[in-house]
Parts: structure tokens; sequence; C-alpha cells
């Protein structure tokens, strides 16, 4: 397998980054190296002596031990640089002396004695202003030569919709014709990212998925996301659909994504000067969610689907809120499939571009 179009990228805004033919490389090679790890294929040569760095500014448990076994049993070593423990990188501006250290010293510095560096960072790390995360990602992509890999941030979650395709090819056998469904869901925290939401209706319409988008008003994506899409879509001569009823977004859909994300008002949106232009309305946010307590998945709306329709969700679900336990422990549920292909997903992104023996 050629390698040369994937090493040393980086992994940040991937669903943009990376063309429809690269992602079905990436799937592809994550099926086998499942396949072949369900055999007992060794595959510790694959990144012998390659070096992943770890912050999480955020909690984690899928994406923080998939990341670890997967190197792990790709043969390298895998090393947790915990912000608060270690000196917190910081962009300029928001420095504490003696508890942070300026990204372009870490990245330089941690360029030199490894071989990648992933980061997860949203909302209270990165002062919920929208977009600063994914600044902070690129300017430590700015840095470093060697590739940063987003574990998350306030815009995208690219590991996750990587593992999401995986498990739509893995139960239909491709693409197109695939109806999905990505709706909001109720939670009780208003305090979550729009990156797993976000990822997953670009990576499914660049794919060739017909995409719908059910949220309540008020719960609106970014509008840049938004249009990328429908370019995606447009390219494979499909469209996104948009609904405010929850019963309707389940309506013939082979896939549904009930999940929880944050409306427009959790976060701070700053211009290119930093200015703060428009500050965080938490009460009102928390009053929009409280509103639509109605947006949670049972049996009703599974019934809603199509013959063979699956339940999907990134993980941790909020059970009674966004979810009754009969749906997502149920026959329909993919769930747990979704979580294992986390694992095998981001091995394919680190053996592509860390330069892997493949």
């Amino acid at each position: 397998m050629k390698t040369n179009n994937f090493r040393g990228r980086d992994w940040i805004d991937a669903e943009l980054d990376y063309t429809k033919e690269e992602w079905e490389t990436l799937i592809d090679l994550s099926l086998r190296l499942k396949q072949e790890f369900s055999m007992g294929v060794d595959h510790s040569n694959i990144l012998k002596g390659k070096t992943l760095f770890s912050m999480f500014f955020n909690q984690s448990l899928r994406t923080r031990s998939t990341f670890a076994a997967g190197i792990q049993q790709l043969g390298g070593n895998y090393i947790e640089l915990e912000p608060g423990k270690t000196y917190t990188p910081a962009r300029k501006g928001y420095e504490v002396p003696y508890k942070t250290e300026r990204i372009c010293d870490v990245a330089s510095m941690l360029d030199r004695v490894g071989d990648a560096i992933a980061i997860r960072m949203y909302g209270k790390p990165a002062h919920w202003i929208y977009g600063f995360a994914n600044a902070t990602l690129k300017e430590f992509a700015h840095y470093a030569n060697n590739p940063i890999l987003n574990m998350e941030c306030d815009i995208h979650h690219p590991c996750q919709s990587l593992a999401d395709m995986i498990t739509i090819k893995e139960k239909f056998g491709g693409f197109k014709g695939v109806n999905v469904t990505m709706s909001w869901a109720y939670s009780g925290s208003f305090e979550k990212p729009r990156a797993v939401p976000q990822s997953f209706i670009m990576a499914a319409a660049k794919m060739g998925c017909n995409v719908t988008i059910a949220h309540p008003e008020g719960f609106e994506m970014d509008p840049r996301i938004i249009e990328e899409s429908r370019k995606m879509a447009a390219m494979n001569g499909t469209e996104i659909k948009m609904t405010n009823n929850f019963d309707e977004g389940f309506e013939g859909a082979h896939v549904v994504y009930p999940k929880s994300w944050g409306t427009g008002a959790c976060f701070n949106y700053v211009d290119d000067a930093g200015t703060v232009v428009k500050e965080a309305d938490h009460d009102l946010a928390r009053s929009l969610f409280e509103a639509n307590k109605d947006w949670k998945t049972t049996q009703k709306q599974m019934d809603l689907t199509a013959r063979g329709g699956i339940y999907m969700h990134c993980l941790p679900a909020d059970r009674d809120q966004e979810v009754t336990d009969d749906v997502i422990d149920g026959p329909q549920s993919v769930v747990m499939d979704e979580a294992e292909n986390r694992l095998h997903g981001q091995k394919a992104v680190m053996a592509l571009l860390m330069g892997g023996r493949l």
C-alpha cells in the first residue's frame, strides 16, 4: 500500500482536508487491521520505535483508551502529558507564569523527541470561545513537522466520524442509498461541543449518504459546516435535509444518531483580533435545553426507522435523558461496535500518518 499521500500530514479538519478516496483508504485499512487483529495477527512492527504524545484538556474514556492501546498494539510508545501536571501549553496572551508554556516551545520540543502529538480540547479549557481549540491545534501544527492528531476540538472530531463511517460500511456494505439522520437529543448538561455532529454530517455527506439533520430551533450548527456539507453532498448527487421535528428525523432512516450538542448560546465568539463580539449566555442555553426534554429516543422513534435501521451514539450517552435503556441496549443498537471501531480507525490514521510499515 502506498502511503506517500498520508505520511506527515495533520489530522485536524480531516473531513475537509482529506479526499473521499483517502477516506476510503483509511476505512479499508481500518477494516483490514480489525480483521487481522481478531485473527491474532501481530502488528507490533508497524510503528515499532515510534512515540505518540497525548494531551487531554478534557476527560475521556474511549479516546484515551483506544489511542493508548492502538499505538502499543502497533509497537509504538504512548506518553500522556496531562495539562496541569506538566506545564500547560498556552497561546500568546493566555499564559500564566510558572503554570503554562507557550505552544511554540512545547510543540518544537516534542517534535524533536517524538513522532506525533494528539490533543483533545473544547469548552472551558478553550475559554468557551468557539474555534479557540481548533486554532490551538493548528498553532501546534505550525510549529511541529510531525502530525498533529485531533482527538476532538470545538469544531471537529474526525476520529469519531471515521469510526462512524467504518461502522456504517460494516453494517450496510457501503454508503450509497443509506439514509442517515443526525439528531439533537436532550441532556441534563448543556456543556457539550458540536464537534461530533458536525464531523458526522460532513463525513456522511462526503462518503455519499443521504443526510438529514434534526434539531429544535436554537440548536443550529456552524453555518460554515452546513455549507461545506452541502457542497460534499452535491458532489455525490445527494442533499442535506433539515427538520425541526424529532420523529420526522427517524422516518425511513437506516442510521439514526440522536446525540446532544450545545446551542450557539454556549459559546463566546471573537473576531480576528481576538475581541469578543458576542458573549455566551449560559442561562439561555440551559433554558433551551430544558424546553426540549421530549427529544429522547424511545422504541417509538426506532419503530419509525427503515427495516434494519440502527441506533448509533459516540458515547457516553446520558441514559434516560438522551435515550432509553431498551433502545441503547437493544438489538438495533451498534454503539459498542462503533466504540470498538475507534481503536481500529485510529490505528489506521497513526499507521499512515506516522510512516508505519504496512
